[in-house]
């Protein structure tokens, strides 16, 4: 009966679509009775139809090749196609539409469609779950009759770059009601601290993996391999992958029954999809584009998501707008590409990926991990607080409030932990503040030419000034008895490598092999150092020292020893944890020659990114470093009282406990080498934002398959 009444409707809204439009018509040239023009109407309604769901679901499998952002704009084109062809099925003729007047009429009668099956299906439990079934691409969940005791799964949904400030005023502002109810019920909320590198790179593979280290920031510099390892390219993650595998002797967090969607991690999971660590197909019920296929085989899910997409780059375009006219400070940016990025990761990524997990929940599976970044990429551009990020938070509340009503309709109780990898700190960037970014002020504190405009800036000029003079005093400094002065100085170093992660700059200098001291800096770039620590911008450089062991330079002349590091002196700002955290990175093997933090303002909370963005992670200082924790409170606290939550790995310490006690021990899955794949295995990424790096730097295992450059 419901067929019958979305039949009907479909063909209500074709008529009336004929009336209004002058280009699609419905009858013959010599017109036709209103029956005849009803059963026509009603003939194209049931052949569109009919299309929709066979030829739809081929269409989208054919088109996943296509990059996410294009086949959101081919979703249009297609669902028109798909009408003329039902038209062009009437016999005698009668249907006819120009292809643009198509579009629209596919579009709306898709969204017709979809909402009319969906209102009479909202008071039959049963009829809803047989939506999401489809929805999710799932014949039928698993029978509770076959274990009557289920015990329950667990859901761990991670709200990217949103801090704990953030959420706690969130709730209070009435952004996040289902948050908020969670919390009247009891919810465990626990702020914990990211390491020294407070990105989604770092922090998601210390959560999924059980270890980070040897990742100092978002992106760096492999003397050993001559390697630029970056978090969100795919080989990169790979590797980073492979190596916390090999370090730790554990497959990851999800290797018993568990599902890994959106992330950058597999976190040993079975069931992957829009994991940017995969490389290789893996069958056709969980390889990487089944999440995708899932979804956009729903022709009514594809045009919703499509308009969405639409319309949330539309919106980008009027905030930026709005944003330029009032001349809002800081500001970045915000063209070219960007609304497109924005429009995927707010709308595509967040459908597909709820989706996906929806369909793990209604399939029962043990352990679900998923990553929403909305919130993160929207407030690199306009700001971690403000009207564009409250809006953002708000479809996020939605969003989670969809996924919990699912849960109940899942053969098996689920317990949802909400949780952030990472907070956001605003501020201006370095560049808009001082005129000059991170490496033109390198390239003029090492003497190295630099445009004009730097020159003209006051920090360009100063360390300009000082490289000279300091050249001209080791040029006439007499040698010691070992001459070390002539051989430290090459007649063509190499030029400096210069990084950003948010407010954390990294400097190598790729022609020495090993990590350089800053006696051989000092002999090789006199002023380089000085210049930088005595920067205003900067809050402080860690570098090795041949003599001192590894030091923490500031301004004011200030010089402290890493061993002897504590929470005050030129770390004080920072707030607590800050020298532990230093101390940690600078035991990396492959930490940078110096490694630069930006200055942080207490007051304002404000820091300075080296890269293009208004809210920006990936150092210390600030809210950045403060993500959250929001537990149920069925699982036990994560800390005992009076406890602190320090370091991703910690949190996967906890995870895996609560795994425990929901669903039993947790089986790791058994180490094994990495495989190379096959040309002919490879797979291109369907969601590119950033270009992915090339086939001939990575070393892909045949259980993987890369799916998506997400940025991050």
């Amino acid at each position: 009966m419901r067929m019958v009444v979305v039949w009907a409707v479909s063909t209500l809204t074709m008529l009336a679509l004929a009336g209004l439009l002058p280009d699609f018509e419905l009858q013959s040239a010599d017109g036709d009775s209103m029956t005849r023009t009803a059963v026509t109407a009603a003939t194209a309604a049931g052949a569109f139809g009919l299309l929709g769901a066979l030829v739809w679901p081929v269409v989208v499998r054919a088109l996943l090749l296509v990059p996410a952002l294009l086949l959101g704009l081919l979703v249009f084109f297609l669902n028109g196609s798909l009408l003329l062809v039902a038209l062009w099925l009437i016999p005698d003729g009668r249907g006819a539409a120009d292809p643009e007047t198509a579009v629209v009429v596919a579009a709306v009668m898709s969204a017709v469609a979809s909402a009319t099956a969906t209102a009479l299906a909202v008071r039959d439990d049963d009829a809803y779950r047989r939506r999401l079934y489809r929805l999710t691409g799932r014949t039928r969940p698993r029978d509770p009759e076959d274990s009557p005791e289920a015990a329950p799964g667990t859901v761990f949904l991670q709200l990217d770059g949103v801090g704990h400030h953030v959420l706690r005023t969130a709730v209070a502002d009435g952004l996040m009601p289902t948050v908020a109810g969670w919390l009247d019920a009891g919810h465990h909320l626990t702020p914990w601290r990211t390491d020294w590198s407070s990105q989604t790179g770092a922090s998601q593979l210390g959560i999924l993996h059980g270890s980070n280290e040897d990742v100092p920031a978002f992106r760096w510099y492999e003397k050993d391999t001559g390697r630029l390892m970056v978090s969100n390219r795919p080989a990169s993650a790979v590797e980073l992958q492979r190596r916390a595998v090999r370090r730790t002797g554990d497959g990851g967090l999800l290797t018993l029954d568990g599902a890994s969607r959106g992330n950058l991690f597999s976190g040993g999971a079975d069931q992957l999809a829009l994991v940017l660590s995969m490389a290789a197909r893996r069958g056709s019920r969980n390889r990487s584009r089944a999440g995708y296929f899932a979804y956009f085989s729903d022709p009514a899910n594809a045009v919703r998501t499509a308009g969405s997409l639409v319309a949330e780059c539309a919106r980008e375009v009027c905030q930026s707008t709005r944003a330029l006219l009032r001349r809002d400070t800081p500001r970045v940016s915000r063209g070219g590409t960007y609304p497109f990025v924005r429009a995927f990761a707010t709308v595509v990524e967040r459908d597909v990926v709820v989706a996906a997990v929806m369909g793990d929940m209604l399939a029962g599976r043990t352990a679900v991990y998923a990553d929403l970044v909305a919130y993160d990429e929207v407030a690199h551009h306009s700001g971690p607080h403000g009207r564009d990020t409250d809006q953002v938070l708000r479809r996020l509340d939605r969003s989670i409030a969809l996924i919990a009503t699912v849960a109940e309709h899942a053969p098996r109780p689920y317990r949802i932990v909400l949780l952030s990898d990472h907070g956001q700190s605003p501020g201006e960037t370095f560049e808009s503040a001082y005129g000059l970014s991170l490496k033109e002020l390198v390239r003029a504190g090492c003497g190295l030419p630099v445009p004009r405009r730097v020159r003209r800036t006051r920090s360009g000029s100063e360390a300009r000034d000082a490289a000279r003079d300091a050249l001209r005093s080791a040029l006439h400094r007499p040698l010691d008895e070992n001459g070390e002065t002539a051989r430290e100085l090459p007649a063509k170093p190499s030029e400096p490598v210069v990084l950003a992660s948010g407010n954390l700059g990294l400097i190598s200098f790729p022609d020495v092999p090993h990590r350089m001291t800053r006696e051989e800096i000092d002999r090789r770039h006199p002023a380089l150092l000085r210049t930088l620590a005595h920067h205003p911008g900067v809050g402080f450089v860690l570098v090795a020292s041949a003599e001192h062991g590894s030091l923490v330079l500031a301004r004011d002349g200030v010089e402290v020893r890493v061993a002897e590091l504590a929470d005050e002196g030129p770390l004080a700002v920072f707030g607590r944890g800050a020298a532990d955290a230093v101390r940690r990175t600078d035991g990396f093997p492959h930490v940078a020659d110096i490694m630069v933090n930006s200055m942080y303002d207490p007051a304002t909370g404000t820091v300075h990114a080296f890269e293009e963005q208004i809210g920006s992670h990936g150092g210390l200082g600030g809210e950045q470093s403060h993500p959250f924790l929001l537990s149920p409170p069925e699982l036990s606290p994560p800390v005992g009282a009076g406890e602190e939550l320090v370091g991703a790995e910690r949190i996967h310490r906890v995870l895996r406990r609560w795994l425990r006690e929901s669903s039993g021990p947790q089986v790791p899955l058994g180490v094994s080498p990495p495989v190379e794949v096959a040309p002919s295995m490879e797979v291109s990424p369907p969601l590119e934002i950033c270009p992915p790096a090339s086939r001939s730097e990575s070393h892909l295992p045949v259980d993987d398959g890369v799916v998506q450059d997400k940025n991050r």
